[in-house]
């Protein structure tokens, strides 16, 4: 099954739907899908102005058939019959389906430094008239191309493996991500997110205890750590029981490919009467991608943004129909759509931020999945 979701069935789909039981289907019970931006501020009442567009404005949630673990074996399961035969004959359709795969080396980006700069100049001020305090300002790479998705993930997996990563394939659309931020994760009634919000560019003479350090002793960096993570206790104390909501692990530093990043792991227990769609509208869009104050800071962004963000900063996971969920921030991802590959990416504006060095970690976040085009 595959269900377009909208502000007028979302509801309903997260209440009702996802909880009816598949007795046939008892390796995975539940949806697969993701939440586009725009829904997502939709849902919690966040008007969206006319901006430009690649026309891909939809969010899917999938009924899985078949699970694949990939382990030191491979074990498969699934609801359907399974062959080779009729694999073979799926995937040859689904190639038929597809014009010869190709893709361009170099990106274009959707806004250089100048206007980079402007825009930066515009959210400074806005920081200093307290309308806002941290404001994130996308930035998107685009190039023409139809590319092998499933190829194109497996390469990102070799150079980037992520906590959060994932694949979707469809008729007319293709998205991979190595995204590393955990936005929702809840199992009966305690749930946990995990924001970022520090990013320091991996180099030889960075190493991990350096990076370590840097993150510590850099009060930008930890006062744009600390407004997130306490916008993100806020959200989770919208839905969990009153002093229940604490830091299970306080600013830890993960490192990737690219770069390293600062990170706590916030904890919380869930009202008795808080239902699916509560949980969704409280937490979503993820503050760390955002800024805070949440409702005030994205009113400001939509108005300012040149484009839409479409997938990005929305989230994808799943949803069991006991309730259980996990959902990602959809970040260092691609959109491939209508022969376009698009690579969104954000960087923080606080006070004391400078424009040149937030415009050159966009590229840095950028990174891993634009090297993968030059192979």
């Amino acid at each position: 099954n595959k269900i377009k979701l909208t502000k007028n069935n979302a509801k309903l789909f997260f209440e009702k739907t996802v909880k009816q039981r598949n007795l046939k289907n008892n390796f995975f019970d539940g949806y697969i899908g993701f939440l586009s931006y725009e829904l997502q501020c939709s849902l919690i009442n966040i008007r969206l102005p006319k901006q430009k567009s690649n026309g891909f404005k939809d969010s899917f949630f999938y009924k899985p058939q078949t699970l694949i673990k990939i382990r030191k074996n491979i074990k498969i399961f699934s609801t359907q019959i399974f062959s080779t035969l009729n694999q073979f004959k799926r995937e040859k359709n689904l190639l038929l389906l597809k014009k010869k795969f190709f893709y361009e080396k170099k990106f274009k980006v959707n806004l250089n430094l100048n206007q980079y700069s402007k825009l930066f100049s515009f959210f400074s001020e806005k920081i200093r008239e307290g309308k806002t305090y941290q404001i994130k300002i996308c930035q998107k790479y685009r190039n023409k191309s139809n590319i092998n998705s499933i190829k194109f993930f497996w390469k990102l997996m070799k150079a980037n493996k992520s906590p959060e990563s994932f694949m979707i394939r469809d008729d007319n659309y293709s998205v991979i991500s190595c995204s590393p931020e955990t936005l929702i994760d809840k199992k009966n009634k305690i749930i946990k997110t995990k924001p970022i919000a520090g990013t320091l560019k991996k180099t030889k003479k960075n190493n991990f205890y350096k990076a370590k350090k840097f993150f510590y002793n850099n009060k930008k960096e930890n006062k744009e750590h600390n407004m997130i993570v306490d916008m993100e206790r806020n959200d989770l104390s919208k839905i969990c029981k009153v002093g229940s909501v604490r830091i299970n692990k306080l600013k830890l530093i993960e490192q990737y490919k690219d770069l390293y990043h600062y990170v706590t792991e916030i904890v919380g227990v869930l009202n008795k009467k808080i239902t699916t769609f509560d949980i969704i509208k409280a937490m979503m869009p993820g503050g760390s991608v955002i800024g805070c104050p949440k409702i005030s800071t994205l009113n400001l962004l939509n108005n300012q943004e040149i484009d839409n963000r479409n997938i990005y900063t929305g989230s994808f996971g799943y949803i069991k129909s006991n309730g259980d969920m996990r959902f990602n921030i959809i970040i260092r991802s691609l959109l491939n759509y209508k022969k376009i590959s698009e690579i969104s990416v954000a960087s923080g504006v606080i006070i004391g931020s400078i424009a040149k060095k937030e415009y050159d970690e966009n590229y840095i976040k950028a990174k891993s999945i634009l090297d993968i085009f030059k192979k």
